[in-house]
């Protein structure tokens, strides 16, 4: 099914040494953190940009003139429209960022992710995308941490479900459906995927990988760590 006029929404940070993934310290310094969090970005950036037929959007927060592979992340956001993130809360950013997707492009249905599952593939994001054309109110991809990794909402208006939700906890995947299905919201459940938030699920991201920026930007920190 074609993903014509769908919006792929990437809500992203810059990554800036020291601000960027400072969970993978140690073993990982600020730098190869933002190095691995640039790589996730790029990589992740690379699959939306080769869904056939889709809008790729960035909501982005942070300075990218300080940010790791500034010249390369700038170069491919050039191929997508960018959005500042607006909000004091991360769920509020989330909200907002779905709501200008929408003044952006009316009447198109979005399919969120972050910057930090690069195992995301064209054919992934193309499936889910075609699932939620095929007729549901809302996507929500569960991720192993309790959290979830992409939210697709036919009318992207309904984001406003998200506003009190508390983010970054074990429970937000469990309470993030909760309140779709409350604003009476018909939720199907997308794959699970593990997102990179400590070293450890940076390695084992990787190890499914067979190559790829992010890849390397790990193995970089093993190397490192092993000299």
């Amino acid at each position: 099914m074609s993903t014509k006029g769908f919006c792929l929404l990437v809500v992203a940070r810059s990554p800036v040494p020291g601000e960027a993934k400072t969970r993978l310290c140690p073993p990982a310094t600020a730098e190869q953190a933002a190095d691995i969090a640039a790589a996730a970005l790029l990589d992740t950036l690379d699959a939306v940009l080769a869904v056939p037929d889709s809008v790729p959007v960035v909501a982005l927060t942070g300075d990218l003139s300080n940010a790791a592979r500034a010249t390369e992340l700038r170069e491919v956001l050039e191929r997508t429209t960018v959005l500042p993130q607006r909000g004091d809360s991360f769920a509020q950013r989330l909200v907002n960022a779905h709501l200008d997707t929408a003044r952006l492009r009316p009447r198109r249905p979005v399919l969120q992710i972050g910057m930090d599952t690069p195992q995301v593939s064209p054919d992934l994001l193309a499936g889910q995308a075609a699932r939620l054309l095929a007729g549901a109110d809302a996507l929500l991809g569960p991720a192993y941490d309790g959290g979830w990794w992409t939210l697709g909402l036919r009318e992207p208006v309904t984001a406003r479900a998200l506003a009190t939700v508390p983010m970054s906890r074990p429970d937000t995947g469990v309470l993030t459906r909760n309140a779709l299905r409350s604003a009476g919201l018909r939720v199907v459940k997308g794959p699970m995927l593990s997102d990179v938030d400590t070293m450890a699920d940076a390695e084992s991201v990787a190890n499914t990988l067979h190559g790829g920026r992010f890849v390397e930007a790990v193995r970089a920190v093993r190397l490192d760590a092993h000299q």
